[in-house]
């Protein structure tokens, strides 16, 4: 059965999408830690991040970057943190979490966010990749 992130690459379930690649896809997170948390996904769905060979591992790793370094230049804060937790949705993802408190990497702290904003906030980001 296909996961939740399966089916958003798939287009089955909207998502606000960042960019995409052949083998990767990155999208905001509906129930934000901070503006900008965002999800880099493989297409290729595997449960755990290092299940994955080598070179898919490598590239997701390359991939996150490039989106957290538009993150960056989009989102005003200190740094973008990294998270790869993997227990909420069985298939590999990494968190990109613009930071500025230690309480918005806790994934208890969260906060809302309007679809217009999620869309005005993905186009602005996407302009900085």
């Amino acid at each position: 059965m296909p996961t939740l992130f399966t089916k958003i690459v798939n287009g089955e379930i909207p998502s606000y999408k960042i960019v995409e690649d052949e083998n990767f896809y990155a999208f905001l997170d509906i129930n934000p830690n901070a503006r900008g948390h965002t999800l880099c996904i493989p297409k290729k769905e595997e449960d755990k991040i290092f299940d994955l060979n080598e070179e898919m591992y490598l590239e997701l790793m390359r991939f996150s970057r490039k989106v957290a370094k538009a993150l960056e230049k989009t989102v005003s804060c200190k740094r973008v943190g990294i998270a790869v937790v993997g227990l909420e949705v069985p298939h590999v993802h990494v968190h990109l979490i613009p930071l500025n408190d230690m309480k918005e990497m806790t994934f208890q702290h969260k906060i809302s966010m309007s679809e217009s904003e999620f869309k005005a906030l993905a186009t602005k980001i996407q302009s900085n990749l």
